[in-house]
């Protein structure tokens, strides 16, 4: 997400660097390419024009210190208002009542609302050791339930059956009085996808949640629709009484105009974004975090706290170890990486939380993209044991079986191999201090105000 803005932004904010101090007349340019930049990912005007105002009033006459030129200072700026637009910091669920905690999810067809139950339901229960259940009280898809039964299996939370005869509310209340005598922390009520425009369903969405009364009624909206997103969750939070909104598709969307929206124009803050189709792949909102994205400046702390959730430790140490001491980085350590990289949302994901790597990542896509992961694994598979540790054997009759037997080509086993010999350079540059000498030769091309170890 964010792709095309931040690359629109991080251009024009490098052409204000160098002045002496912030004024009218040297941020104007600035100020109409950050103002294109966002009416191009399809921020909604009325936010646009309330960001550029409090942008300009705060930027103009504003002092650099020694430490910060302008261009650092203007950048602080934009990262402030980005956030303030966002919402000023992560808004967590409320739990704090007595169990069960209900919540009820709501959203238009199509936008991902049963799968996002199934994701909460796996954070709730994997992240704050919650007892969960979901519910379905969408009568009018029967797949709907299947659909959440599937899920439920798959997250392993407990189910409550409901069938298309029965009413939404006596489900929901059903359900509920079943989690009390069970000692169930959250409830998770799944509804029928509807429109705003629809009288009648709207009317009933309001009956279910006057009848359950839920401590969170969650909007689940596709950031792919842009500004309508904003748009549609205040027709939304005038006929229910929203309290946050889940976010999906987010990595399918490349501008990001839902996400600098929905919090202006509803006033209810985003709690999570949908980074993708599998059932982990789900993460609370942060403002900050997505501001620092958006300016090239990377999300260590997301990419910090995937990686201490998803990696193995003790596979990560082993080969950091043999690595730095001797040097040696063989096929096999180099499918580890892969099969490590892959459980954290690809070589893609990772790089877009890395710092100055905004830019370089939209580069790199026809080159790392995560099919090509998925491939230069089969690949590796399709070797012999004595193939993994002596990549030097692999000559033509060699590369052909390889290719029949992984499904690729010739060239994609060639192009692994060169990957794989880059990666192996790279490797033996980490031996002895040769990491310290490495980051600072990278040093040059971080953002303003960033520098790497050693330095």
């Amino acid at each position: 997400m964010f792709e095309n803005l931040s690359e629109r932004l991080s251009q024009s904010l490098r052409n204000i660097g160098g002045r002496g101090r912030l004024t009218e007349d040297n941020i104007k340019d600035t100020l109409r390419e950050v103002r294109m930049a966002l009416l191009e990912a399809d921020v909604a005007l009325p936010v646009v024009k309330d960001f550029i105002k409090a942008v300009k009033e705060r930027a103009i006459g504003a002092e650099v210190n020694k430490n910060l030129n302008p261009g650092q200072v203007f950048i602080k700026i934009v990262q402030s208002e980005l956030e303030a637009a966002m919402g000023e910091g992560n808004v967590p669920l409320n739990l704090a009542t007595q169990p069960p905690a209900v919540i009820m999810m709501a959203g238009l067809q199509g936008a991902g609302k049963t799968t996002s139950v199934g994701k909460l339901a796996r954070y709730l229960k994997e992240k704050q050791k919650k007892k969960v259940m979901v519910v379905s009280a969408d009568v009018y898809r029967p797949a709907a339930i299947k659909q959440l039964e599937t899920l439920a299996a798959e997250v392993d939370v407990i189910f409550f059956p409901s069938t298309i005869e029965q009413d939404p509310v006596d489900i929901a209340e059903a359900a509920i009085a079943h989690a009390r005598k069970q000692f169930i922390d959250v409830v998770l009520v799944d509804t029928a996808g509807r429109l705003a425009i629809d009288e009648d369903m709207m009317a009933e969405i309001g009956r279910l949640q006057k009848a359950i009364n839920p401590i969170e009624t969650l909007f689940v909206v596709d950031a792919m629709t842009g500004q309508d997103a904003a748009n549609t969750a205040k027709a939304f939070n005038e006929a229910l009484p929203l309290t946050g909104v889940i976010l999906t598709k987010t990595d399918g969307d490349a501008r990001g105009g839902a996400a600098l929206s929905i919090r202006h124009i509803t006033g209810k803050p985003i709690k999570f974004l949908g980074i993708g189709e599998k059932n982990d792949a789900l993460e609370p909102f942060h403002p900050d975090r997505v501001a620092s994205r958006i300016l090239g400046m990377g999300d260590v702390l997301s990419l910090i706290e995937e990686v201490e959730s998803k990696v193995d430790k003790k596979q990560a140490e082993k080969v950091a170890k043999k690595v730095m001491k001797s040097g040696k980085f063989s096929l096999e350590d180099f499918r580890d990486q892969l099969q490590q990289m892959k459980s954290m949302g690809g070589m893609m994901g990772m790089l877009d939380k890395m710092p100055g790597m905004g830019a370089m990542s939209g580069q790199m896509k026809g080159q790392l993209d995560d099919k090509m992961t998925g491939r230069m694994e089969a690949i590796i598979n399709s070797m012999t044991p004595q193939e993994r540790k002596h990549p030097d054997i692999i000559k033509g009759s060699r590369k052909r079986r390889i290719a029949q037997g992984s499904g690729t080509q010739v060239q994609d086993v060639n192009k692994m191999l060169k990957q794989f010999t880059q990666m192996q350079k790279m490797m033996k540059k980490m031996k002895g201090g040769g990491m310290q000498k490495m980051m600072r030769q990278m040093g040059g091309k971080m953002p303003p105000g960033m520098m790497p170890p050693g330095r």
